[in-house]
């Protein structure tokens, strides 16, 4: 597709038009391959360095480089994949102009922040000691193993930015997750049966109850000074065949969203611990718990050099200078874990980030476009 050099609002408006929707959450979509090859070709005709990479059948990293590949690397970044389009309001790939904002599934989630920092990017002329780095991944949404993939492969950056949809704010900060899975034993028999028959549903309402009283003292517990505190909740619960049958088994998924310094391991500690509360006053209690998944946070200090850049180009280009955490989870925690400083910044609102109705202000576009140049501008200027 030929779209003008630097134009980031053409850009954001083809990307959103292909379908790029992940085949894991989506089981019949074509994935980010499609996706990813348009916007290699793009950056090709726009004078950038090009690779791209199959991670998956069907779907594919971009890697696009202006400067030596061997100079120190300031790396730009997004995620090529998009979360289904069920329930949407509005045509979800038209990429329509309304009211000046385009409106589409992954506008704001994040291809017009995509689009700007390419806009960004060649902006500026090539350095001969510096390195500019796009990289545009898939399955962020899912397990992300586009970055996985990137970073097995030995890239390296002085630094990062990700454009996820922040209202223009700074972010250098989110939550962890971590998801279990408990299942509870009971023991079947007739509903008259109170006097074999063991309440596998019961037992788990008892240790959400205990849970619960846990998830009350995190008021006053830990905080973190952009997140605020840790959470939990019940996600999913299963269990149960007949009215007038005790339920041998009932299934129940949790999440825990945890802060900078708690891990996996505390947060399963915390379920373990409340599992031996409920059966030291419940013997028949039986209930295992697994951990089936889990990503770390992401913090950065305030005070580093890429948040005092990235502010600086938002104080020069007279643009409010806002700094919070994120809700959601990035691929930022993976970058920070190998030890690439790396923080949030991007168009677009995260409320509106899988929802029924997804749209992204042009204006935003052109403003982190603006923004980001000038800190491209002033890596090369002030190395």
């Amino acid at each position: 597709m030929a779209i003008p050099r630097g134009d980031a609002v053409a850009l954001a408006r083809a990307l959103i038009q292909i379908d790029s929707r992940n085949p894991t959450l989506a089981p019949d979509s074509p994935g980010e391959g499609g996706c990813a090859r348009a916007l290699a070709s793009v950056l090709d005709d726009w004078g950038f360095s090009v690779e791209v990479t199959e991670i998956a059948p069907g779907r594919s990293n971009v890697l696009a480089r202006i400067g030596p590949s061997d100079a120190p690397a300031l790396m730009l970044n997004g995620h090529l994949d998009v979360v289904g389009v069920e329930g949407m309001v509005h045509d979800p790939f038209a990429a329509e102009i309304r009211n000046n904002r385009i409106y589409g599934r992954g506008s704001a989630d994040m291809k017009g922040g995509l689009a700007a920092i390419c806009a960004a990017a060649v902006s500026v002329p090539p350095s001969s000691t510096r390195q500019i780095m796009i990289t545009a991944v898939a399955d962020e949404e899912y397990e992300s193993l586009g970055m996985r993939a990137l970073l097995a492969s030995g890239i390296r950056a002085e630094a990062a930015i990700i454009t996820e949809p922040t209202r223009l704010a700074i972010c250098p900060a989110h939550r962890g997750f971590a998801w279990f899975d408990l299942s509870f034993r009971g023991r079947a028999a007739h509903g008259s049966r109170y006097d074999i028959g063991v309440d596998a549903i019961t037992h788990a309402a008892l240790l959400l109850a205990e849970l619960e009283e846990l998830e009350r003292t995190r008021e006053s517990g830990p905080r973190h000074p952009l997140l605020g505190r840790g959470s939990l909740h019940a996600s999913k619960i299963r269990g149960g065949v007949g009215m007038s049958t005790y339920p041998e088994a009932c299934d129940l998924a949790i999440e825990r969203r945890t802060l900078p310094g708690e891990s996996a391991e505390k947060a399963m500690r915390e379920i373990t611990d409340a599992c031996d509360r409920v059966k030291a006053k419940h013997p028949a209690f039986d209930a295992r718990v697994t951990l089936s998944t889990a990503q770390l946070p992401s913090d950065v200090s305030p005070d580093a050099p890429i948040v005092k850049r990235l502010r600086g180009a938002l104080e020069r280009e007279k643009v409010p200078v806002k700094i919070e955490g994120l809700s959601a989870w990035t691929d930022a925690a993976l970058l920070n874990e190998a030890g690439i400083p790396t923080i949030c910044f991007g168009p677009g609102d995260i409320a509106l980030a899988h929802a029924a109705e997804e749209y992204i202000p042009v204006e935003e576009i052109g403003v982190a476009t603006r923004v980001l140049s000038r800190v491209v501008r002033e890596w090369y200027e002030k190395a």
